[in-house]
Parts: C-alpha cells; sequence; structure tokens
C-alpha cells in the first residue's frame, strides 16, 4: 500500500474515537498514587496483630482494594474535575492531550465507584463503611457543588485521611474480621492527618494555574513560604503524639526510632521553607520518605502491644 502500512491501534482508534487506549485508562489511574493507601494497608494489617495465614484472602482482596480500585477511581474522578486546571498547568496529562476522549474518564470512574463498593461487600462490614467514605470523600473532593478541592484546608483534610486512616482501618478490619482497637484507630487517624502537609506538598507545583481557576491551596492562599511552614508543622505534630503513645505502651525503641525520623524531617523542613517551589519535589522525598518509615515502625509497635 502507498504510504506505508497501517497501524493497527491506530485504524481501531479512528474507528472508534470515543474508546480509550488501554494506556490511556492506566494512566488515567495513575499507578504511582496508589502506594499511600498501599503502604497504609499494610501497616494497618501488621499494627492489629491478625494472623496473616487465617486472613490472607480478605488481606490481599483489601490491599487490591486500597490501591488499584479507590485509589484508582479517585485519581479518575479527579482529573474528570481537574480537566479545565490541567489544561493550564499539564496539557500532557491524558484527558487535556485528547487521549481519554469525550466523557469516558467520568463513565471509567462511575463504574470503578460502583466495582470497588460491590467488592468491598466481600471483605465485610468495616471495609465496606471504609470504603464507603472514601469513595464518597473522592467524589465531593473533586466534585461540584462541594468540590473540597476549591479549599486547601478541606480538601487535603479529606484526602489525607482517605490515603492514610482509611487504608489503615480497611486493613485492621479484614485482617481481624472487626474493628481494630482504640490505639489502632488513633494511630491511624494521626497519620491521616499528618498527610494533610503531604498533600500542601503537592500544591506548590500548580499554583499558577490554581490562581487561574481559583483553587485556594495553602500555597495560594497563604503564600508559598508560608504555606511550607504549616505544611512542616501539620506533618510533625501528629507524629508527637504518636511518640508519647509509643512511650505510654512502654515501647521504648519504637518511640526513639519514630523520634529520630521526626528530627530528620525538621532538618530537611528548613531547607523546604527556604525555597519551597524550588525544593518542594525534594521534600516530597525526603520527608515523606522519612514520614512513611515512621509509619511502619509504629506499626510493628503496636502489634508488640497487641501480641503482648
Amino acid at each position: 500500500m502507498a504510504g506505508g502500512s497501517v497501524n493497527p491501534q491506530s485504524l481501531m482508534r479512528s474507528r472508534n474515537p470515543s474508546l480509550p487506549a488501554p494506556s490511556a485508562v492506566l494512566e488515567l489511574y495513575k499507578p504511582i498514587t496508589w502506594f499511600p493507601p498501599m503502604w497504609a494497608y499494610a501497616c494497618g494489617a501488621i499494627s492489629v496483630g491478625a494472623n496473616f495465614a487465617d486472613r490472607w484472602p480478605y488481606i490481599l482482596g483489601g490491599i487490591i482494594l486500597a490501591g488499584p480500585m479507590v485509589c484508582g477511581t479517585s485519581q479518575a474522578i479527579n482529573d474528570w474535575y481537574d480537566r479545565h486546571v490541567d489544561a493550564i498547568n499539564e496539557p500532557h496529562r491524558v484527558i487535556p492531550s485528547g487521549r481519554m476522549p469525550g466523557k469516558s474518564a467520568l463513565v471509567i470512574a462511575i463504574i470503578g465507584t460502583l466495582l470497588s463498593f460491590a467488592f468491598s461487600l466481600l471483605l465485610g462490614f468495616w471495609v465496606a463503611v471504609a470504603a464507603a467514605v472514601g469513595l464518597v470523600a473522592a467524589w465531593v473532593y473533586s466534585a461540584p457543588p462541594v468540590r473540597l478541592k476549591q479549599n486547601g484546608w478541606y480538601g487535603n483534610g479529606a484526602v489525607g485521611i482517605s490515603y492514610e486512616t482509611l487504608p489503615w482501618i480497611t486493613a485492621g478490619a479484614a485482617a481481624l474480621g472487626t474493628l481494630p482497637e482504640v490505639n489502632v484507630l488513633f494511630v491511624a487517624l494521626l497519620y491521616g492527618i499528618g498527610a494533610h502537609g503531604i498533600l500542601t506538598i503537592n500544591d506548590f507545583k500548580a499554583m499558577e494555574g490554581d490562581r487561574k481557576m481559583g483553587v485556594a491551596t495553602l500555597p495560594v492562599q497563604l503564600g508559598a513560604k508560608a504555606a511550607a511552614v504549616v505544611c512542616a508543622i501539620v506533618m510533625i505534630t501528629p507524629q508527637l503524639a504518636v511518640v508519647a503513645l509509643l512511650i505510654s505502651m512502654q515501647t521504648p525503641w519504637h518511640a526513639t526510632a519514630v523520634s529520630a525520623l521526626i528530627i530528620g524531617q525538621a532538618v530537611a523542613a528548613v531547607r523546604f521553607i527556604r525555597n519551597p517551589e524550588e525544593f518542594a519535589i525534594w521534600y516530597s522525598a525526603v520527608g515523606v520518605g522519612l514520614y512513611v518509615m515512621g509509619m511502619m515502625v509504629t506499626a510493628f509497635a503496636l502489634r508488640i502491644g497487641a501480641l503482648g
């Protein structure tokens, strides 16, 4: 044929212009974002001291629920309602670039929501409750008329709870078959509150587009340096409460380890605060890395308490 061979995938897309490629769907679901809830889920499963051999189908199912299903669906919801902002900040993303045509992203988000909740029902009552809360939070975070992400105080709080607290509790419920004990719930809440600061770090890269579109993130509301200070304080303060709990549980080595990780975060925060826009990505790697290490140390301390 003159002009060279025809690419079969290109021909398929031309015949089905409303059908996104599988690679576009995967990009919409952003696998890299699945790590925080899956890590929190791992911490939750460890923290309750359950026998994994007895509950492994529920634990494995919960990992799938927390990462690819609920978190992936939340990314699809967010990208659909952020498509106009992304056209300014990140036009290469899958929706503004046209690789996710028409309303296919919205359809995928709705289907993902229904499938996620249906799957959660197989894993137990409390798992389903946590999944329902997370899915509702994903919609009210991104979708009008509520659209919590319009304000960095509310929006980041909702995501922090959804990414850290709910997966931790979900794992505990899946591993035990019932709601975890109070100490586990308290720690899960503390790390979810601290994650508010982690979400603020991500807002520095999109300040220009957020200002134009009226999205009141903390960097937009407070300015870059003040927002960086708030970010560091919000991340560190709940961890101090975790240390106090670990001391009260008589796990001094774990308390010491978490304290050392907090000091590392504080030192890194000094550099971040000096130039937030330049060092936001760096602090996201260093500060958040130390934060999540502390989560796992705490999970093992709670496991000692649960088994002791």
